[in-house]
């Protein structure tokens, strides 16, 4: 009855209570993740900078899987930013999204993160500088790490027996946003879609917040991407993006589209204090257009998959 107070004939003692829902707690969480596994590659990758000169060396790559799910896995590539200060770059010792490669898990993938020349222990190996504010290299800059996370992608194929040879999904927040839109246009083998979350370069919000340097010359990088590749492809952005502000971002898919690219373009309310960070800490937000666009593009949740209820908070 509605109001009435349920007694349980056996009422334990409070630290007994506190114990056993520790203990009950502790192993819910140990079960729901018990599957994931969590491993790291070695992968040599070699490309070139921006001005044409070769950079190779050996990068980290984070490998989720869960050997309950169905076999050979398709596979998604989630590929980090590009931090504006030159610390923030030397601080990525190993870039990983461990609940963000949960959710994917979860839908059946084999998710790999690549630490891409440039960041953490190849940070003197830098190949994705774009030049100062005033005299930008997009193109050349995004190429650089497309070509990269073409080779971890074959890598990963060739590496982990459990992986698709012909099913991929690339995906990036950021600068990996905007490389996962140039590694389309390499027309990766067996590559079916790509989101991308907040996709760009040149923003800063410590110094130029919202005004990315020469966001035209994105914008043209953008309408060249669009006129290589015609893969599916899910844009996520949100209104109040320190990095790129609010018109940029739909500016840049216009110019996409006018190239002959398909995008989804989704440009969400403002988020938290800075949209940018949508990826790594909005999953609740982003899950539901995520799996939408997932099921359209041919990677449905496999029958014995539970969509597992994500927290709030990401990671890199």
């Amino acid at each position: 009855m509605r109001g009435a107070r349920f007694t349980p004939r056996f009422q334990p003692v409070r630290g007994m209570a506190h114990a056993w829902a520790c203990a009950m707690l502790a192993a819910a969480c140990a079960s729901a993740h018990a599957g994931v596994q969590e491993r790291v590659l070695q992968v040599a990758v070699a490309t070139r900078n921006a001005e044409g000169k070769p950079v190779q060396g050996s990068i980290a790559v984070t490998v989720f899987s869960d050997p309950a799910n169905r076999v050979p896995a398709p596979v998604v590539l989630i590929n980090h930013g590009r931090s504006p200060q030159a610390e923030g770059r030397r601080e990525l010792h190993r870039a990983r999204f461990a609940r963000q490669a949960r959710y994917f898990v979860a839908r059946g993938f084999v998710v790999a993160v690549p630490t891409r020349l440039g960041y953490g222990p190849t940070f003197e190996d830098d190949a994705e500088d774009s030049g100062s504010c005033n005299n930008k290299h997009y193109a050349d800059a995004l190429h650089a790490a497309a070509v990269q996370i073409d080779e971890v992608l074959k890598a990963v194929r060739k590496l982990r027996s459990d992986a698709s040879p012909d099913r991929a999904v690339i995906v990036g927040q950021s600068f990996g946003g905007a490389a996962s839109v140039a590694t389309a246009t390499l027309q990766p083998e067996g590559v079916q879609a790509v989101i991308n979350f907040a996709g760009g370069a040149g923003g800063n919000p410590r110094t130029h917040a919202g005004q990315p340097c020469d966001p035209e010359q994105m914008a043209q990088v953008y309408r060249d991407f669009g006129a290589k590749s015609q893969l599916p492809m899910l844009w996520v952005y949100a209104k109040n993006d320190q990095f790129f502000g609010a018109d940029w971002p739909v500016q840049w898919h216009a110019a996409f589209a006018e190239g002959g690219g398909t995008a989804d373009f989704r440009q969400l309310p403002p988020y938290a204090r800075d949209g940018h960070e949508l990826f790594r800490t909005g999953i609740r937000v982003w899950q539901p257009l995520v799996s939408q666009f997932l099921d359209a593009t041919g990677f449905a949740v496999p029958a014995r998959a539970v969509q597992q209820r994500m927290p709030d908070k990401g990671g890199r």
